[in-house]
């Protein structure tokens, strides 16, 4: 996996993955930035969601669960000095679907948090991670 970063100006920057795919990240105004882009350490929150995202609808798919669509909400608390990691991250899935199993769903995030989500694994040795969910009956 490889990435490149560009700096543009002040504070902002082209970040370009391997894949060809490319994001802005900016500063706040305070910052000398423009507010344009996403900041790097959101980036880290956004990756993470994104990661348990998958791996969740990938095995409730894959255990022929109904799922019809997931949302995760993330709320993060940093460190108050430098560096400033996380240091609490609670994460909060909004999984729809027909007929979906309570078990099935928790099994789910069980797996991406303890097994398969790297970002979670890489950010847990830091923050302290939770979870929890909630199952809404869609058609």
């Amino acid at each position: 996996m490889k990435a490149r970063i560009k700096w543009v100006e002040n504070v902002m920057f082209i970040g370009e993955s391997g894949s060809g795919h490319a994001v802005i990240m900016d500063g706040a105004p305070e910052a000398g930035g423009r507010n344009l882009g996403v900041r790097p350490m959101e980036m880290l929150l956004i990756g993470l969601g994104g990661c348990t995202a998958f791996d969740v609808v990938h095995i409730l798919r894959k255990g022929r669960q109904e799922v019809r669509d997931c949302e995760v909400l993330l709320e993060a608390e940093r460190a108050e000095s430098d560096p400033k990691v996380f240091t609490r991250i609670h994460v909060h899935f909004v999984v729809k679907g027909k007929g979906l199993a309570e078990a099935a769903v928790e099994r789910a995030i069980r797996l991406s948090a303890e097994k398969y989500c790297s970002a979670s694994a890489m950010l847990g040795k830091t923050a302290t991670i939770t979870h929890d969910y909630q199952i809404v009956e869609s058609d």
